[in-house]
């Protein structure tokens, strides 16, 4: 079994706090081995939380997707979600002003779920995932567009076209690499770092948040 490198003090160890993550990114790479080499596709997904071994991952892929080659049979194969990240310049530490033993970094919050991956053709599936993909991202629109609005024919035939991928999640691996091995003051010089040359505030915001839990 193979395993990111992680550090003890970037562990994020909460699985709930991982599926907080996958639930705010929303979309992640899905990749899975094709003999000697891979296949990945970057797709919007849904969650269903539980156990492992319970939990899920829900999506979709046009079946001229390569992937789907790939699924027929179940496989294993690892999803991504890339939530935030960011370049770290030494010259942001008050450290370096003392001993100059400081070197550049790159600071992110990543969750990469582990487990199998199983095609599902069924019409119905397809439709409700859609459907509740849609009312979630169309949230916070003044209108929200719905499958409905579509002619009916129209969704069918797009439906005929695409076909369901379900994660069943055996293992999830979380990493928040987010400045905790810096001192306060040095913590604090990437903050302001980050606002005054990128103004990256959800980067900021999560090194806020790690720092403190």
């Amino acid at each position: 079994m193979t395993t990111m490198y992680l550090p003890k003090h970037f562990d994020v160890e909460k699985v709930s706090a991982a599926f907080d993550v996958i639930e705010q990114r929303q979309v992640g790479n899905i990749v899975v081995a094709s003999g000697s080499c891979f296949e990945a596709s970057f797709l919007p997904w849904k969650l269903l939380r539980g156990a492992m071994g319970t939990a899920s991952l829900r999506g979709h892929v046009s079946k001229a997707n390569p992937l789907v080659e790939l699924v027929k049979d179940e496989v294993p194969g690892i999803v991504i979600f890339d939530l935030v990240d960011g370049y770290i310049s030494p010259n942001w530490y008050p450290s370096k002003q003392s001993d100059q033993k400081v070197v550049p970094t790159w600071n992110y919050l990543t969750v990469h779920v582990h487990g199998t991956v199983s095609l599902i053709d069924n019409a119905q599936w397809v439709e409700d995932l859609v459907t509740d993909l849609t009312i979630l991202n169309e949230s916070d629109q003044e209108d929200p567009w719905q499958v409905g609005d579509a002619p009916r024919e129209f969704i069918e035939k797009q439906l005929k076209g695409i076909v369901g991928v379900e994660v069943l999640i055996e293992r999830i691996e979380g990493k928040a690499k987010l400045s905790q091995n810096r001192s306060t003051p040095d913590v604090q010089g990437v903050i302001d770092g980050l606002d005054k040359e990128f103004g990256q505030q959800s980067l900021i915001n999560q090194i806020k948040k790690f720092r403190v839990s």
